[in-house]
């Protein structure tokens, strides 16, 4: 390779000097960009914030009418329940009674019976020896 003249390495210098010298301003260039970017994602960012604040008031309420409704229900459905267990309980109550005098009716119809057989057998006689 021959040796470079000056007149070529001047050149060569100039053309960086010059790329050199337009650097800053891309440097501002791209720094405004960054900063522009920045502001962007900080409000993005705020209104982000402010959406899910939002959503989790919306979110609260919801959760409260849900809890408030379900409340409701389970006192209505108790409620309902103790109204059935009672009148379960009552019906209960009157079937054994009525089984107890149906028991009792039986129980003396029983015993009449067993008077009537034991009036009707004769009392046994013992047999004799004879001897």
């Amino acid at each position: 390779m021959p040796p470079e003249t000056i007149e070529s390495r001047v050149d060569r210098l100039e053309r960086r000097m010059t790329y050199l010298e337009n650097l800053p301003d891309r440097i501002t260039a791209l720094e405004s960009q960054i900063v522009q970017q920045r502001v962007e994602m900080r409000g993005d960012f705020s209104a982000v914030r402010e959406e899910i604040r939002t959503g989790d008031s919306v979110l609260g309420e919801r959760i409260d009418e849900t809890t408030r409704v379900l409340g409701e229900r389970i006192d209505e459905t108790a409620r309902v329940l103790g109204e059935r267990i009672d009148e379960f309980a009552r019906v209960l109550g009157e079937r054994i009674d009525e089984n107890g005098r149906h028991m009792r009716v039986l129980h003396e119809d029983v015993i009449g019976r067993l008077a009537i057989i034991q009036e009707g057998q004769s009392p046994r006689r013992r047999r004799r020896k004879d001897g």
